[in-house]
């Protein structure tokens, strides 16, 4: 057998019907593609970001692991911030402000907040989760 035979299309002896057909399913399979599932839409917020602060007090070194956040349209965000804790001048009392802070852009107010840290004073993980009322 010779090879014209067994690869016509190969070879470009196809007939002006089997072209046709192979690009209207050409067309139909791209045109599903680009017709799939749209993202969401970028929150109509008056503001351009909110922050994540992470903080400790003085001498209760922490590792924080994860900060996720589940928004107001339903939408998890994971590892939105982690890492080491901004500390406070002093051991007792509560933060007032300040510490590590980072941007959370394109994201609606949060509904919970997930949290996962380490004590690096003591060798425990905890984790928390937040609800956030309206």
């Amino acid at each position: 057998m010779s090879r014209s035979t067994v690869f016509p299309m190969a070879l470009g002896k196809s007939s002006p019907m089997k072209r046709f057909i192979l690009l209207v399913g050409l067309l139909l399979s791209l045109n599903a593609c680009a017709s799939g599932p749209k993202p969401p839409a970028s929150p109509q917020l008056p503001y351009d970001s909110w922050y994540v602060c992470l903080a400790a007090p003085r001498f209760m070194e922490v590792w924080v692991e994860t900060v996720d956040v589940l928004d107001q349209r339903g939408l998890a965000f994971f590892r939105v911030s982690a890492g080491v804790a901004g500390y406070t001048r002093k051991p007792e009392g509560w933060h007032k402000g300040g510490g590590k802070m980072k941007p959370v852009s394109n994201v609606d107010l949060p509904q919970r907040i997930f949290l996962r840290w380490q004590s690096l004073v003591e060798p425990q993980a905890y984790k928390i989760r937040i609800p956030i009322p309206l």
